[in-house]
């Protein structure tokens, strides 16, 4: 039986442009890199074709895929949702629920935390709750009639929160009722506290930061901007994300929600180590979709199948994405972003943001074995995931 695992001839990047060479795995971890190793009898050897040797891609935004979501509570759906992304790069997932009354709630986190005991395709970094304490203004294709302020439902929320400790981010407004409580305890239990679905101004958000949110999700979509208020202007989380250092964002990058010159802003005023890519997928992503069909989602609002995207049934509104992680990386690299920074994106910069980027995010001795190599249409021809062969495709 072979122990050790050696993917030779590739251009590695670590996210960082490293060379052509080799990167060597021995017991779920990375071993070394080097420019050439001589195999071993108890090494399998795969020729790299000369493709791109990455750190598997970190999504920590994603409510389903495959067909499957978080919200079905069932820990078989969760381990194929995260099957169907790591086909696509994705080597560890924060699942991530939708807004939904609390008990519901409590079932997708148990749900959670049963498929991570055994997901040998994916690492379950434990559980991303968006909502429910979101803003009705700004919910966009959340069920408005799930949504709570934190205020007056303290005890049910903490009851929620004391679970499980994998919750690992807390998606809320922090202008409702309760929210900047609730930024509070979310910093006291090391949980990251993401302004989501927020109609905030940049006030609030500067408030914020000392109260806890260190995140916003994704940025441009659910959240205010500037407005004119008796002839001034009001920044709002949009302004504040870009302007404001101590935030980090998370971007849709499917080349539907954002244009490639507003990817561009956000990468210039926020720079590769603030950003993650998140691909908001939802139980369509990953999969094969009918143009103009129409989709119920878990929380019972409908979404419009139409030009890659999921809409809301008046087009008014984007209803989630579809995308992978690969895709966001190539979307990004087309929006004329370099590659390695893409790659950082998608993988070192969402491990940090979880307080794990020593040992996620990077090829680099004694890291974990998470490895994809990829062609230059960033479609994903090998996946290794604690250095198991998840995906193996031509080589």
């Amino acid at each position: 039986m072979k122990t050790m695992l050696c993917i030779q001839n590739v251009d590695i990047l670590t996210p960082e442009p490293w060379g052509k060479g080799c990167v060597v795995l021995r017991e779920g971890r990375i071993a070394g890199l080097s420019q050439r190793v001589d195999p071993l009898p108890e090494m399998e050897v795969i020729d790299g074709q000369g493709l791109t040797l990455a750190p598997g891609f970190i999504d920590l935004h994603v409510h389903g895929g495959g067909g499957y979501g978080v919200m079905g509570g069932s820990p078989e759906e969760i381990r194929r949702m995260c099957a169907a992304h790591a086909r696509h790069g994705t080597t560890s997932i924060l699942p991530t629920t939708l807004a939904a009354p609390l008990p519901e709630l409590a079932k997708a986190v148990d749900a959670v935390r049963a498929a991570q005991e055994d997901c040998p395709c994916c690492n379950i970094l434990g559980i991303h709750l968006e909502g429910p304490f979101l803003s009705p203004r700004q919910s966009g294709a959340q069920n408005p009639e799930n949504l709570l302020t934190y205020a007056g439902h303290e005890g049910e929320a903490r009851e929620l929160l004391d679970r499980w400790k994998g919750i690992r981010m807390v998606g809320a407004a922090p202008e409702l009722p309760g929210g900047l409580e609730l930024g509070r305890e979310l910093a006291r239990r090391g949980i990251v506290a993401s302004a989501a679905h927020t109609d905030a101004d940049y006030d609030t958000m500067q408030a914020a930061l000392a109260c806890g949110y260190q995140d916003i999700t994704h940025l441009y979509s659910g959240c205010s901007t500037v407005i004119r208020r008796d002839g001034y202007r009001i920044p709002g989380v949009v302004e504040a994300g870009l302007e404001l250092e101590d935030y980090t964002v998370q971007v849709i990058a499917d080349g539907k929600h954002l244009p490639p010159a507003l990817l561009r802003l956000i990468y210039r005023c926020k720079g590769a180590s603030r950003i993650e890519l998140i691909s908001d997928g939802l139980e369509y992503a990953a999969g094969e979709l009918a143009e103009g069909a129409l989709y119920r989602q878990a929380n019972g609002m409908e979404a419009l199948y139409e030009d890659g995207v999921m809409k809301l049934p008046d087009r008014q509104a984007f209803a989630g994405s579809v995308a992978t992680s690969s895709r966001l990386v190539r979307t990004m690299r087309d929006a004329g972003i370099p590659l390695c920074d893409g790659v950082r994106m998608a993988s070192l910069t969402p491990a940090q943001r979880l307080g794990i980027g020593d040992r996620k995010g990077r090829i680099a001795p004694g890291y974990d074995g998470d490895v994809i190599l990829f062609d230059q249409e960033i479609s994903v021809r090998l996946c290794v995931t604690g250095g198991r062969i998840v995906r193996r495709e031509g080589l």
